[in-house]
């Protein structure tokens, strides 16, 4: 495809400890049909071989540019410090996870959608997990939705989440460029992404291609399946009903859901107090994680989490047991999917 009439892209892959995945991850990069892009890959100090191969891409493809980091970076502000080396000629920019890849057709697809549609700031698509298909929600007719009217429904549970994962997104340069943190961060919460969605369709539309054009991979060392396991997809939902609710929402109904995703996380957490055997340092993992996005850990919710739990039990046993019987069994594993008693 020629690239005299293509906007110029940024692709980025923050990578640490990758060496098993980012040479798939980079091939489906350099194969796609879009040519017009600059391709950045940050190593964020892995002690695997990850640098080597990066490098050893980078000479063989002028596209690509390689960025060592000098220290080790939490997976948000490396996610910010990537964008520092994006190019002031991009109009477009995509990450693209290490352990995940893209179809040839994904970025050409997304920026075509976007480009059509300049009231548009994020696009998103569908995405293959394994054998499962994510982000489905939108009729096929809903191309380009209002940002504001998606984002309410999203906080109220109408809408089924289609916000995406980060290779899944694509988003309109010029926004990332109007701040130093277009990912909102807070330690030990990664999935500043989806915050970031929220911020940029205060002020625009949300394109979807209703394709499959990216694969997700989850396993046991991926940021995913340790944020299942410890809490950190929970606090990210409560995170983000705290800050961008009242932006959405009525008052009325800010207080209302926001008292939900509070109940939603301490029913998680009775599962995963007994997931972890009430270990101390789990417990101060919450509390701090806790503490990071505005709250306080509240022994009251706790308990009465704990209380409905045990109602649960009661009204209905089997189902109960057999969720508890496959916790137990799985205690104690980092998983490729975490616990979640609901």
């Amino acid at each position: 495809m020629s690239t005299k009439h293509e906007p110029f892209i940024s692709v980025i892959t923050p990578v640490y400890n990758g060496a098993a995945f980012i040479a798939e991850c980079i091939e489906s990069v350099l194969a796609q049909t879009y040519r017009n892009f600059e391709y950045i890959l940050v190593n964020n100090c892995s002690k695997d071989n990850t640098l080597e191969i990066c490098q050893e891409y980078a000479r063989k493809d002028k596209r690509i540019h390689v960025h060592d980091n000098t220290d080790f970076l939490d997976v948000m502000v490396n996610h910010n410090h990537a964008l520092s080396f994006m190019s002031k000629d991009s109009k477009y920019v995509k990450f693209v996870s290490g352990d995940d890849w893209i179809f040839s057709d994904c970025v050409e697809k997304m920026v075509g959608l976007a480009d059509e549609n300049p009231s548009v700031g994020v696009v998103a698509c569908y995405s293959i997990e394994g054998k499962r298909l994510l982000f489905q929600g939108l009729d096929y007719h809903e191309k380009v939705v209002n940002g504001r009217e998606i984002c309410r429904n999203t906080l109220l549970g109408k809408q089924p989440y289609v916000f995406a994962a980060p290779t899944s997104l694509l988003y309109r340069a010029d926004f990332a460029r109007a701040t130093t943190e277009f990912f909102p961060f807070a330690k030990g919460a990664p999935h500043a992404d989806v915050s970031a969605v929220y911020q940029v369709l205060q002020h625009s539309d949300f394109g979807f291609v209703h394709q499959i054009l990216t694969f997700t991979r989850v396993h046991g060392q991926s940021e995913t399946s340790s944020s299942f396991k410890y809490g950190r997809t929970n606090r990210a939902l409560l995170a983000d009903m705290y800050r961008f609710g009242p932006l959405y929402l009525t008052p009325e109904e800010h207080a209302q859901h926001l008292g939900i995703a509070l109940d939603k996380y301490y029913s998680w957490l009775v599962a995963g107090l007994i997931e972890n055997s009430f270990s101390n340092e789990f417990i101060e993992m919450q509390r701090s994680g806790l503490r990071a996005i505005g709250f306080e850990f509240s022994t009251p919710r706790l308990l009465k989490a704990a209380a409905m739990r045990g109602l649960e039990l009661v009204t209905t046993p089997r189902l109960t047991t057999g969720k508890i019987a496959a916790m137990l069994k799985r205690k104690g594993k980092i998983e490729a999917r975490g616990t979640q008693l609901t």
